[in-house]
């Protein structure tokens, strides 16, 4: 019956999860031959692991397979069958509660004692006995030879059912007696020969618990001679099974998504507001394992980078791929001044007022900061005031090194690039398929990605020695035009001397001179991969489209030819997982990818968004920053980022200040460092309204994707009741879903309710989102679009340069990939000088290049330059470290 019983129950668990293969890893030393207990549990559709140690293993060694085993998340449960002697509370405790099926460990005994029925398993062997007695109410019970773990369980069970227990062992001199007067005997292992079966008094029930945990042949305790001996055996056996199938619908339910069960921190703001590196010190994060179970994630899905970070794995999508996706909210912003807006400190106080302040799931997902604006002139990126990510030096410096990776992949693909050309100019066909194919131990192959090669050039042959002098010339020569090459070296640093460099020029280097330049790390198309894929195997495929240059025929030449996409893949492994962190409050933020938004699509990645999305849960938020303004940053999340995605925004909050609008209206000029002029600190309600133009043409763009927009105002203690009230009335009568004044900065997510409520019923609207352009257009035209309909342009005016490389594109079959613009992000011109809303102006396109991996072609607006350089006094003058307590200082 309980074997039936378990069968039933593990059909149903399969039957309801398809892909679930439950899996008992059952540990023995030299003990009991489990063929047959192996096949038993199959039978019943449980896949058996059987791990036999050698005669003679240590418990250290039993407790390093257990370890081993615990970590396994293909194993759900883990059952020991181990001599007497090698049981301990050392080996019976290194199995983890939850993967226990024998509830031997001190955790279930504790439950079991205390009477926590519903979150404990009883042990097989003692859940098998009270099968055996069915009733023991006011029956005195005797235990010979049952003691530790089992001993302790039987007992706490019997007592609980109203039976007397006693205990003792063989050789108690008061064993005679107690046999005499009980009415049930439960041996723990073999009785001796020289107890006799005459000091038990007819009619006691009695009951074998030898560990023998085969199926046995006979009828459990010949039922018609209530003298005989009844042995809990195969009963054992479907016990444990039960037990198995206990575990297994609560592994299932562990990994269905449920409401969090998060602790947010509380926060103490000061007046007047501390600097961010001292408002981030004072607040102590929980250890991101801590978190990281309160979200929902189990322990095998994360990777632990010191104390408050931790990558996260891809294996979650898999494992919530049928939970319903929460709501996606986007927070972009006017065109950026000098005196900031405030957007990702807009992104986490809105997330600290969903979760801590309204108890609604929201997760922030944002970018990781690049070295080159920490140290440049712009500092960090994780918010500010009292809404800030932490440990904000941490987020600001290395991270868990994903942009360092970033940087290994581009060069080594550099490298190969110059490489490639040096030995093909100073080597015959031959010599180079030599060396591209060399003989190792007497045997010559072709390698994955040279068979791969091979296919495309329509050779298909696998034999080294079977190609031709004409497929061995077109396999080994790729045959590079230097003017051609497009891919850079990249550092992350601004090095404004390395924006033209020459390399060649060593005498080893056989006069291979040419022209070249280093990017900044972001700007690296490998950066755009990263923010843009969805898996391992679609970023392999991405980096391996890579087109780094044309052959002298024309042709692209991928990553792919060069033959290092696997070694690409391999240094991008970990850094395609995203970093869990926190905000000030304690709620979750996902950091991973940072692309510029001025020279790339300027959004966090789709993969971090997308696991969010099934960690928040069908009610919850993931707010996400894009780059710049609405009018880059937005653009490029919804034609390029959503794309790539096919994740459809709930919501845009566009983000706003006062002073920034009255820049817009007219305002004086800023210099950094230089005291605010009166128009900035005194009300001034004729700047604001001119600047609110500028506010009017964002929410007039959002409106072109058919997503409802909420005005975030970011509130100085400057703005007067007055101008932020004109700013909220012209947003709403310009289309805005709301407009909302925000003080997060200095109150945290307290300060940011009102706006979380707003984006909360926004949420609800219809939404009719659509992308501005079809990829099917020229791509000519959809430049034109988005100059025409997003930057307010005249038309649009290609150089030559942009022109030829815009019909090599489209000659090539990348015409139908979506449009990346290189643009200044400080006006909705090319011309950063040009506040406000310019009108009447003719866009200049002076290249067009192609990041086919990423998947889009960006064309470059007027000057643009892939490596910012330092200003006269960068961030680094202010950046120090205490050599005692090893703070960093300086970080804003």
């Amino acid at each position: 019956r309980v074997t039936k019983n378990a069968k039933n129950s593990l059909a149903s668990l399969k039957r309801e999860n398809p892909r679930f293969e439950p899996t008992l890893a059952i540990i023995q030393v030299n003990y009991l031959p489990l063929v047959i207990l192996s096949l038993f549990f199959e039978q019943v559709g449980l896949r058996v692991i059987h791990i036999c140690l050698p005669e003679g293993s240590t418990k250290d060694e039993i407790v390093s397979e257990i370890l081993r085993l615990n970590e396994d998340p293909n194993v759900q449960g883990l059952a020991l069958d181990l001599p007497e002697s090698l049981y301990s509370s050392k080996v019976l405790n290194a199995v983890k509660p939850e993967k226990d099926v024998d509830g031997l460990s001190s955790v279930n005994l504790g439950r079991l004692v205390h009477g926590d029925v519903n979150d404990c398993l009883v042990p097989p062997t003692v859940s098998a006995v009270m099968e055996l007695l069915e009733d023991t109410g006011g029956k005195k019970v005797l235990l010979v030879g049952v003691c530790g773990a089992q001993g302790a369980a039987l007992q706490s069970v019997l007592q609980r059912q109203g039976a007397a227990v006693l205990s003792c062992h063989w050789r108690a001199p008061q064993l005679q007696s107690e046999l005499r007067q009980a009415d049930v005997v439960v041996f723990g292992n073999t009785k001796p020969d020289d107890v006799p079966g005459s000091w038990i008094k007819p009619g006691t029930t009695i009951i074998s618990c030898a560990r023998d945990l085969l199926p046995e042949k006979h009828n459990h305790g010949q039922q018609n001679n209530p003298a005989a001996e009844k042995t809990v055996g195969s009963l054992a056996v479907a016990m444990r099974m039960q037990n198995m199938v206990k575990n297994m619908e609560r592994w299932i339910q562990s990994q269905q998504h449920r409401k969090w069960d998060l602790h947010c921190l509380k926060l103490q703001p000061l007046s007047p507001v501390p600097s961010d590196i001292e408002i981030s010190r004072a607040q102590s994060p929980k250890a991101v394992d801590v978190l990281a179970k309160e979200i929902g994630l189990l322990t095998d899905e994360i990777e632990i980078y010191g104390q408050t970070k931790a990558k996260v794995r891809l294996s979650l999508l898999e494992r919530l791929k049928d939970q319903p996706d929460g709501k996606y909210v986007l927070v972009a912003g006017i065109t950026p001044t000098p005196l900031g807006e405030g957007k990702s400190t807009v992104t986490v106080g809105l997330v600290q007022a969903l979760t801590a302040h309204l108890n609604i799931n929201s997760f922030a997902c944002l970018r990781q900061p690049s070295q080159g604006p920490t140290f440049g002139v712009k500092g960090g990126a994780a918010g500010g005031g009292y809404a800030q990510v932490i440990p904000m030096e941490e987020f600001n410096l290395h991270l868990t090194g994903d942009i360092h990776a970033i940087t290994a992949a581009n060069n080594l693909l550099a490298a190969a690039i110059d490489a490639r050309i040096l030995h093909e100019n100073t080597q015959s066909d031959k010599s180079l398929y030599n060396r591209l194919v060399p003989v190792v131990n007497g045997v010559r192959g072709f390698s994955a990605i040279q068979l791969a090669r091979l296919r495309r050039l329509g050779i298909n042959k696998t034999d080294p020695e079977t190609l031709t002098e004409e497929e061995i010339s077109k396999f080994v020569r790729l045959d590079i035009d230097p003017s051609t090459i497009t891919w850079q070296r990249v550092v992350d640093t601004n090095d404004r001397f390395l924006r033209k460099i020459t390399v060649g020029q060593a005498n080893t280097e056989k006069g291979f001179v040419r022209q070249a330049q280093f990017d900044i790390a972001v700007a690296s198309e490998i950066m755009a991969i990263l923010a843009l894929t969805t898996s391992l195997q679609d970023m392999k495929e991405r980096l391996g489209k890579m087109v780094v240059a044309n052959d002298k025929k024309g042709e692209p030449v991928t990553a792919e030819d060069l033959g290092v996409t696997g070694a690409l893949a391999v240094l991008m492994k970990d850094a395609i997982k995203p970093t869990l962190m926190q905000t000030l409050e304690g709620t979750p933020v996902f950091v991973h990818a940072g692309p510029f938004a001025n020279i790339a699509h300027g959004n966090s990645s789709v993969l971090a968004d997308k696991i969010a999305l099934k960690l928040v849960g069908e009610k919850g938020f993931v707010v996400t920053e894009a780059g710049f303004g609405a009018d880059i940053g937005m653009e490029k999340f919804f034609n390029i980022k959503c794309r790539a995605s096919g994740l459809v925004p709930s919501v845009v909050v566009l983000v706003a200040t006062v002073r920034a609008l009255k820049m817009h209206g007219g305002g004086p000029n800023v210099t950094a460092g230089a005291p605010l002029k009166k128009e900035y600190t005194e009300e001034n309600l004729q700047l604001v309204a001119d600047g609110c133009c500028n506010l009017q043409k964002q929410i007039q763009i959002t409106q072109l994707f058919g997503v409802p927009v909420v005005v975030a105002l970011n509130v100085f203690k400057t703005d007067s009741p007055a101008e932020v009230d004109l700013v909220c009335k012209i947003a709403k009568e310009s289309g805005a879903f709301d407009a909302v004044p925000c003080n997060h900065w200095s109150a945290g997510g307290r300060g940011a309710v009102k706006l979380a409520q707003a984006v909360e019923k926004a949420a609800n609207q219809k939404n009719s989102f659509k992308y501005l352009y079809s990829l099917e257009l020229p791509i000519v035209e959809k430049i034109r679009i988005i100059a025409q309909k997003v930057y307010g342009a005249q038309d649009i005016e290609l150089s030559p340069t942009a022109q030829s490389q815009v019909d090599r594109y489209t000659r090539q079959g990348f015409g139908n990939l979506p449009i990346c613009m290189a643009k200044t992000h400080l006006s909705l011109s090319h011309q950063p000088e040009r506040k406000g809303v310019p009108t009447g102006f003719i866009l200049p396109i002076s290249d067009v290049r192609a990041s086919i991996g990423a998947g889009f072609i960006y064309p470059l607006v007027g000057t643009m330059s892939t490596m910012p350089g330092l200003p006269t006094r960068p961030c680094f003058y202010d950046i120090d470290l205490d050599p005692i307590t090893e703070q960093v200082k300086g970080l804003f």
